[in-house]
């Protein structure tokens, strides 16, 4: 186990928007994510009782985005309701609310310096889709030399196979402790020093 008191963290919620949690849009995802509300609501108030930052990040796309030559339907449209934060996540005007136009919550945000300008050494993930924007912004906090915490039980993909192949892959790494995968409450604990 690693120390990681000194560390000061920041919440990275990924893409719980309106239209993946939109029944009628069938999307696989939906059941699952639905699941991992209740600990983020969690783990949001512990960062708040601490002052720490929460950023939430979210797909903003245009209509005529690269991806949706995919497979991938168009949705989370810049401007749209569909793009906003669900409503059943406790988001309050001082988190910092952050579109985002690919995967990575760091491609093109500026949230590299807005993290960097608040001393934040270490990145706590949580979202969805676990194997694709959580992920990749998991990674790109490596990348920016921000430690990153990948949080199993507040993260989600279309299956729980996909979800915990993902997991298993970086639970033992050669980049660890600067990446690992952690339940919501063993971090806060260990970030409480409890």
């Amino acid at each position: 186990m690693t120390d990681i008191r000194k560390d000061k963290p920041a919440l990275l919620i990924i893409d719980m928007v309106k239209d993946y949690f939109d029944e009628s849009h069938q999307i696989p995802l939906t059941q699952m994510a639905k699941a991992v509300i209740t600990p983020l609501n969690r783990l949001i108030a512990v960062f708040r009782d601490q002052d720490w930052p929460i950023v939430f990040s979210t797909d903003s796309f245009k209509i005529e985005d690269f991806f949706f030559t995919s497979k991938m339907k168009p949705h989370a449209i810049t401007g749209t309701p569909g793009a906003e934060v669900i409503d059943e996540l406790d988001k309050t005007p001082r988190d910092y609310w952050l579109p985002k136009p690919r995967m990575s919550a760091f491609f093109k945000t500026g949230l590299e310096t807005w993290l960097k300008e608040r001393q934040v050494t270490l990145c706590a993930v949580a979202g969805i889709a676990t194997p694709y924007c959580v992920l990749t912004t998991v990674l790109d906090a490596l990348n920016h030399d921000f430690k990153a915490v990948l949080l199993e039980d507040c993260s989600a993909a279309a299956s729980q196979k996909a979800h915990e192949n993902t997991l298993d892959t970086y639970r033992r790494n050669v980049l660890y402790p600067l990446l690992r995968v952690l339940p919501s409450a063993e971090l806060a604990a260990e970030l409480k020093g409890e």
